[in-house]
Formats: C-alpha cells, structure tokens, sequence
C-alpha cells in the first residue's frame, strides 16, 4: 500500500513531493530486506555477523522511514501553510467559477450597451477563461497532492510496525546468539579479585584505565594488533550524530576529553575496529561501559550503555556488537508523531566515547570519522 501511494504522488506531484515519496518507498524496501535477512540468518553458520548485519539493517531502514515521514510532513505543513495565506485567492477564485458554472451560456455573452460591448465581453471571457481553468487545476492539483501525503502518512503505520517488531526480534536472537558463543579467540584470562579491587578502589576513569594491566590472571600472547593507519577513519560504533566534542561543556559545566554522541533507543554498539574486549560493566557515573583494546596502549571506552556483550579478554572482529543503548522503542504511532518534532527527536539516547592513549586521553576525532 505504501510503495503504491508513493508511486501516485511520484507521478501526480512536483519535485518536492517526489523527494518525500521516493524516500518513504525506498525506506519500506529497506525494511523489506531486513525481513528478508532475519529469515536468512537462521541458517547462516556465522549467525552472530548475519544478526549484527540484520540489525544494523533495520536501523538503517527505520531511520530513513523517519526521514521519509518527515519529509512528507514538511511538504504537507508547507502546502497547507500556502493554502492559508492564498485563502481569499482561492474563495475568490471558487466564487467566479461558481458564477460562470451556474450562469445560462447565452447570458454571458450579452452586453448592456449592444453588439460591440458583446462582442468586446466575450473576448474578455476568452482570454480570461484559460487563466481560470489553470489556477483552477493547480488548486485541484494540489489538493489531490495533500490528500496523497495524508493517505502515505496513514499507510506507513503498518509498515513501521512490522519493521519495529523485526528490529526486536534482531536484537533479541543476536543477544541469545551472543551469549551462546564460544569461538571467539581470547587474549588473556581475567583475574577476578584484583578487578573488584580495581573497581572499589578506583575514583576515576582515568585510574581506572591505569590499573586493567593489573587484572590479567594469564597471558595467551596472540599477535599485537597495528591500526596506525586507520586513524581518523574508523566509523562511528553506532547510528547517532556527535552533540559534544572533546572539551565542551555540558549544560552543567563539565567538560570531558570524550565526545557525546546522541543515538536512537536500543540501537546496536558495535566494535569501530578489531580489538581485545578489556572491560564489561558498570563503571562509576558512567552507567554500562565497555573497554576495548584495539592496540597495545591504546583504549576506546564506550559508556552509557544498557546492555553490554561478551567477556573481558575475548579479541572481537571490527565491527562486532558488543551492547545496545538504553530507552524505549517508541511504536508505530509515536514515531508517526515524532515526524512532526523534528530530526533530533529520535535520538534519545546518548553515548560517552573516549580515547585514551598511554594513560591521558586524547581527542576522539584523532580516530574517528564523523560528521
């Protein structure tokens, strides 16, 4: 229903509405193939990277119905807008039609002075009447347009729907999948007691980075990751937009060496680069973090997490999930609200990424790409 209704509007509107309709019907392909893909992961025999893929894949899908709605809802607010300020225009336009459509044809023509004045009216009419009927198409045009925008806003609910069921059943099988996992190559065993020592003890992040060497029982060796040349390109490790940079303050003052990067509830945090998993858990103010070490001396915190995945020690490919974000999914209806909001609504959540080299952080951008 939905991809019909944006083929309508693609072939009876103007380049605006073709913007809001092509990204509603691309969007409802995208959740389509996500579909597709969680009933594929069943039989795939790396199901943890085909889960991950699936999940990224509907968030991906349901941000860009998101952007799709948004547009339809900028293109209808700007034509009823128009609408309102043409107002007069329009009854005006509506009341000479009326008149003309209800007066006998024989009368129009007649004049009060003669012939001459006759014939003079009915040239008027004729080079009137063209103008008329197009201002009378736009108006009917446009209307049609509307109505098309508020049927594809109605239709999307379904289709939101079903993407958001399929985005929890993703994230539901990867947590199961994940905790069942045992072919992960691990680093190092971890020492327990000295790590709930470590954690008593510690004050700060900056500590508590300082003392992870401390917590290793056992030493498996494994070849020493290089990502040198990686810097300033890894991606982000999740769908969201960075807020805060390294060193601005936040509405309450503080200001941290880390970036704040505003993220949708629930969405999938992965691994931004292959890396040996140091630390799963609470930590301090910092809610649920995870420490990954991609390189000797090099460590990326990602804090502010709701659920966290897998065992410090365990070395994890590039892009692995490793936890979700927190908050409540909003359903089809809210986010169908949401539109109206504006772009930053969805992303409820936030995410603390720092970098921290040797034992002082260092800018985030220094590794990350992000616009």
């Amino acid at each position: 229903m939905l991809r019909a209704l944006a083929c309508l509007l693609v072939l009876a509107g103007p380049v605006a509405a073709q913007t809001a309709a092509e990204a509603a019907q691309a969007a409802e392909a995208r959740l389509v193939a996500a579909g597709e893909m969680l009933r594929a992961a069943e039989g795939q025999g790396d199901r943890i990277a085909a889960l991950t893929e699936t999940v990224q894949a509907y968030e991906d899908g349901l941000a860009a119905m998101r952007d799709g709605l948004r547009q339809v809802a900028v293109r209808e607010r700007a034509i009823e807008a128009d609408l309102a300020a043409r107002e007069d225009d329009i009854a005006a336009l509506l009341g000479v039609l009326s008149s003309i459509s209800s007066a006998p044809r024989p009368l129009l023509l007649l004049h009060p002075s003669g012939p001459a004045g006759t014939a003079r009216a009915a040239m008027m009419l004729s080079d009137v009447t063209p103008a008329l009927q197009a201002e009378a198409d736009a108006l009917v045009a446009t209307l049609e347009e509307v109505r098309i925008l508020q049927a594809l806003e109605e239709s999307a609910a379904e289709t939101l729907e079903e993407g958001l069921a399929g985005a929890q059943a993703a994230r539901e099988a990867l947590s199961a999948a994940i905790s069942d996992r045992t072919d992960l190559p691990r680093r190092y065993a971890e020492d327990s007691v000295a790590m709930a020592v470590l954690l008593a003890s510690t004050e700060t992040l900056g500590a508590f980075a300082s003392g992870l060497p401390e917590t290793v029982a056992e030493d498996f060796g494994g070849p020493v990751m290089d990502i040198e040349g990686l810097k300033g390109s890894l991606a982000l490790p999740v769908e969201g937009v960075v807020i805060r940079r390294a060193g601005q303050a936040d509405a309450a003052g503080v200001a941290r060496p880390g970036w704040i990067v505003a993220t949708p509830p629930r969405a999938l945090v992965t691994a931004p680069v292959a890396a040996t998993l140091r630390y799963t858990g609470e930590l301090l103010d910092y809610g649920t973090v995870v420490i990954l070490e991609p390189e000797n001396g090099t460590l990326i915190v990602l804090a502010g997490l709701s659920e966290a995945y897998g065992t410090a020690g365990e070395v994890l490919p590039g892009g692995a999930a490793v936890g979700l974000m927190g908050g409540e999914m909003p359903d089809a209806q809210g986010i169908l609200t949401e539109t109206l909001a504006g772009a930053g609504a969805s992303r409820s959540e936030t995410l603390y990424i720092e970098v921290r080299e040797g034992d002082a952080p260092v800018d985030p951008a220094t590794w990350f790409a992000a616009e």
